[in-house]
């Protein structure tokens, strides 16, 4: 099995997706996920562009990693100005990393209109940085810059940047499509190229701007790279970097290429949805094997086929990333798609049996309430065993109180006032939030936390509105699903009524549920 270096940009490429701001504390847990997990490199920030990751460097350099090198990245020096009077060349030194990734100029056009100098220039300005820094001591990887659309452009001075790199001792290049516009057959055909004129580690870092980033990085590795740079998630500019969530599969399952050990690629798909939690990003459900969808199966064919053979609509076994087969419920789907749900609450219970039929049953008649569990897969467990009689409630509302303000004050608006009683004893809570479901999901939460502390790892994630029937105007049924998440799993619940406020209290209350009834 050939072995593929994995290094991760998330902390700097994934940073400059917009929404996505990490705090130190923030880059510190991510930096110990990647390495738990057993990533190569991690490109962790650029100690000369900003404080919060010069601080970083000061606080990382104190732990030590079991798996991952830790990379500080910058950029060549300054034109016209000696190598060791140029600041960001010096803050790279202060991070105190073994490995340093230098980016420079491959494309003619972006030397002479961007960086406003010299070719000849820019070569020297490749030469001495990394010249500089090995005689530091340090490791270097150098990052041609726009490489591809150079080399398209003015083949002979792309590859002049990469041979005065390899001169200066750089210890990998890679090549970087940064617009992101390359398609796969230019990829190969350009690194083939490379990985035959150099004898040292060739690399591929590829934006997503047409869609094609992971196929590109694919395409790198079959023509020879062996180090495939990107993003948990794809997060980055623009359209994103390459996901290496799509890329460690694809080439270890698919390719039969060694990434990672096939244990932590179990853990792939937490990894995901742990670090969308630490971003404040909502997880892409149809991401291809980590998203919610990536395994989920609806039309009553394609569950009858998979209930007998899973090869028949399945890419993998999803247990090898972690994730899970969803037989999602529907007007298109029967009872194969049912027994898979209804055994895992009670695997004794077969596809023809008289609780399989009123389970149906019952689905069925919610359904024309409005209910819809197709995407509420906790509510639809919940229905299960409420219908089996297996339920037994966490608490009991007596009352809760809504008061809605505005304007708003600091995005607070709303106030809850809430009374429940669990096991004959009663709680009472008031919060305020932005809008009266969140006052109304942390007053509940807050009250319930005395009683069950594991109702704080829960986050509501996200909330969605369905008119039913707008013919009735402001008297028309709603349906309100609501995603919550405890940072290992997400999960969605239901709730439905004429009343806006009570169909998010219903589903507000099978969420939490669902997390108590998972023991």
């Amino acid at each position: 099995m050939k072995n593929i270096v994995i290094y991760d940009s998330t902390l700097r490429d994934g940073a400059q997706s917009q929404g996505i701001s990490f705090t130190v504390s923030d880059k510190i847990k991510i930096v110990e996920l990647l390495d738990d997990f057993g990533v190569d490199y991690i490109e962790a920030g650029n100690p000369g562009s900003n404080p919060k990751d010069m601080e970083f460097f000061d606080i990382i350099k104190r732990k030590s990693l079991k798996n991952s090198k830790l990379i500080a990245f910058g950029s060549t020096r300054r034109a016209n100005t000696p190598v060791e009077k140029d600041a960001n060349v010096s803050s790279l030194l202060l991070a105190e990393t073994e490995y340093v990734a230098v980016f420079g100029k491959s494309w003619d056009f972006h030397v002479s209109e961007i960086l406003r100098t010299t070719l000849d220039e820019n070569l020297n300005m490749i030469y001495d940085t990394i010249n500089y820094l090995k005689k530091q001591g340090k490791k270097v990887v150098f990052d041609a810059e726009h490489f591809y659309d150079g080399f398209i452009e003015n083949p002979d001075y792309a590859l002049k940047t990469i041979q005065v790199a390899y001169d200066a001792g750089a210890d990998s290049i890679c090549l970087c499509d940064t617009k992101g516009g390359m398609f796969p057959t230019e990829i190969y055909d350009i690194t083939k190229k490379v990985v035959d004129k150099f004898d040292c580690e060739i690399g591929i870092h590829a934006h997503n701007d047409n869609g094609m980033a992971v196929a590109n990085s694919i395409m790198a590795v079959e023509a020879g790279a062996v180090q495939v740079q990107g993003t948990i998630n794809g997060y980055g500019e623009r359209c994103g970097n390459a996901n290496l969530c799509t890329i460690l599969p694809n080439l270890q399952f698919k390719k039969g290429i060694k990434c990672v050990e096939d244990d932590k690629m179990r853990e792939l798909t937490v990894l995901s949805r742990r670090i969308s939690e630490i971003a404040n990003a909502a997880p892409d459900e149809r991401a291809p094997y980590v998203g919610r969808n990536a395994f989920a199966h609806k039309a009553g064919m394609h569950s009858d086929a998979v209930c007998k053979n899973t090869r028949s609509y399945e890419i993998i076994d999803p247990e090898l990333v972690g994730n899970e087969r969803v037989l999602l419920l529907s007007e298109v789907a029967g009872r194969s798609a049912l027994i898979g749900i209804v055994n895992e609450v009670d695997p004794t219970i077969d596809r023809d049996s008289d609780k399989t039929k009123e389970i149906l049953d019952k689905l069925k008649e919610m359904e024309s309430k409005g209910y819809k569990y197709e995407g509420a897969e906790g509510s639809l467990k919940l229905l299960i065993l409420k219908t089996l009689g297996l339920y037994k409630p966490s608490f009991r509302l007596i009352e809760f109180k809504v008061i809605v303000n505005e304007p708003s004050v600091d995005d607070v608006n709303s106030s809850a006032l809430i009374k429940i009683e669990v096991d004959g004893q009663e709680e009472i809570t008031a919060a305020e939030g932005d809008g009266p479901v969140n006052a109304l999901d942390k007053a509940v939460r807050k009250a319930l936390e005395r009683f069950y502390p594991e109702v704080k790892e829960m986050k509501l994630t996200d909330y969605k509105v369905r008119v039913l029937d707008s013919n009735s105007a402001t008297a028309a049924k709603v349906r309100v699903i609501i995603e919550s998440s405890d940072g290992n799993e997400i999960w969605s619940t239901i709730g439905v009524s004429t009343d806006i406020i009570d169909a998010s209290w219903i589903a507000l209350v099978d969420s939490i549920e669902y997390k108590l009834n998972k023991k």
